[in-house]
């Protein structure tokens, strides 16, 4: 496990979030959609997570499965308003930063949000913190923040 195996994790990171915003505009079932992302990138099925998001305010952090899928497509919390349903129509990365050690996959960076008919690109700083399951790595540890 190592570099490729995260930038291959991170490119399908973003564009599932991509993917659930097309699916809110054309009226498809977005909410199954993203909760086929949050099994597919985060361990929550399997071990405890911490999951700080990049616009929360009143409840920081989103440690349960519920929670997560929430801030991704509304739900019971009532200042999340979807972020993947922006819809962003595009997702860079930048600034990619590795740590390898061991057992221990770590990836830091800058994700480049730009959504759709804007031009204005909102800048986010992450740390992705990654545990193995079954041949493959999800999120243990999701941080993010703006960058102004």
């Amino acid at each position: 496990m190592g570099k490729q195996i995260i930038k291959e994790f991170l490119n399908s990171w973003r564009q599932g979030v991509i993917e659930i915003g097309k699916a809110y505009q054309e009226g498809a079932d977005f909410k199954t959609l993203a909760e086929v992302f949050i099994e597919k990138h985060y361990a929550f099925s399997e071990e405890d997570i911490l999951f700080k998001p990049t616009f929360t305010a009143e409840k920081v952090f989103r440690n349960t499965k519920t929670d997560a899928i929430s801030y991704f497509v509304r739900g019971d919390i009532s200042e999340d308003k979807g972020f993947a349903l922006k819809p962003w129509e595009t997702i860079e990365v930048d600034e990619l930063n590795f740590l390898l050690e061991d057992n221990f996959l770590a990836s830091m960076g800058t994700l480049l949000f730009k959504p759709f008919n804007e031009d204005e690109v909102t800048k986010v700083a992450f740390t992705f913190i990654f545990t193995e399951i079954n041949d493959s790595i999800k999120i243990k540890i999701h941080h993010s923040s703006p960058v102004f």
